[in-house]
């Protein structure tokens, strides 16, 4: 595949690269105290935020495996983004305003001041191997699976150019150089998702032409409690679970709606991302 690739697409990829870390370098001054680094200064706006969000949602791994899952299940899977919309608002209205009413820059500090430090330990701990087990491996598998197809690099050098290019605009510009770089990759995740869209139904021969080569129940986004993958009871009762504890409650997520202004621009940057979380069900 990397044969099909022109000096012009190379160019592209190395600056977007280029953006990424020029992003990072411009809040490195920023971040003279704790607040400035990790909550970006609380200042940052709603659609920053629903743009985050979004971004952060919506990575390697959730973009490559969401289109997976779609094209062996159906429409189905969408519901968890149909669902996430609700779950944002959620967020905006009922957990929000008592996070930042607490000062808090973590759920972990959340934790030991409404319980005790034992609870913020144990969130932390469990936190952090999740995230290693759950997200950050399996981002840099998916990311890497793309650089294989696309510049064909082997997993292990594709993970260690992910790790660099993420850490050196982190590290340099904190939770600022985060949300604004996730502000760019919005827009290039949604026009490159338009883009694939009406190339792959050309490819299939439009509209019609997909809809005749899938089964019938391929649209359907409510399955019966046959259902092997996304039956109705498990979207119902189970999915809003799950939800709520990786929208309302995650530090991956809610650090996003810490950095806001106030609590207007809080809700509205939910607001913002639960309408674009409609969308990748398009």
């Amino acid at each position: 595949m990397t044969g099909s690739l022109s000096t012009l697409d190379f160019v592209i990829v190395a600056v977007y690269f280029l953006l990424v870390l020029a992003i990072g370098f411009s809040f490195r001054k920023r971040g003279t105290n704790r607040t400035d680094y990790f909550l970006a200064g609380r200042h940052v706006g709603w659609i920053a935020i629903g743009a985050s969000l979004f971004a952060t949602n919506i990575s390697s791994e959730h973009f490559l495996g969401l289109a997976g899952t779609g094209s062996k299940s159906g429409l189905a899977v969408g519901q968890f983004e149909w669902l996430a919309v609700l779950i944002l608002l959620l967020l905006g209205w009922v957990f929000t305003p008592f996070y930042l009413k607490s000062g808090v820059f973590t759920m972990p500090e959340f934790l030991e001041r409404r319980y005790n430090p034992a609870a913020r330990y144990y969130l932390s701990i469990v936190s952090i191997i999740a995230y290693v087990l759950t997200k950050i491996s399996i981002a840099l598998y998916a990311g890497g699976i793309l650089l294989n197809a696309v510049v064909g690099w082997d997993m292990y050098t594709s993970a260690i150019v992910i790790v660099i290019a993420t850490g050196l605009y982190t590290i340099l510009g904190g939770l600022a150089a985060v949300i604004y770089t996730d502000l760019v990759q919005m827009f290039i995740l949604i026009i490159g998702s338009v883009a694939l869209t009406f190339i792959g139904l050309n490819r299939v021969g439009g509209w019609e032409a997909l809809v005749a080569a899938t089964p019938v129940d391929f649209w359907s986004m409510f399955k019966p409690m046959s259902d092997p993958d996304f039956p109705w009871t498990g979207i119902v009762f189970g999915a809003p679970i799950l939800g709520i504890w990786y929208w309302c409650t995650d530090q991956y997520i809610v650090q996003r709606v810490l950095s806001a202004k106030n609590l207007d621009h809080a809700r509205g940057g939910t607001i913002f991302a639960g309408f674009l979380k409609i969308l990748p069900v398009f």
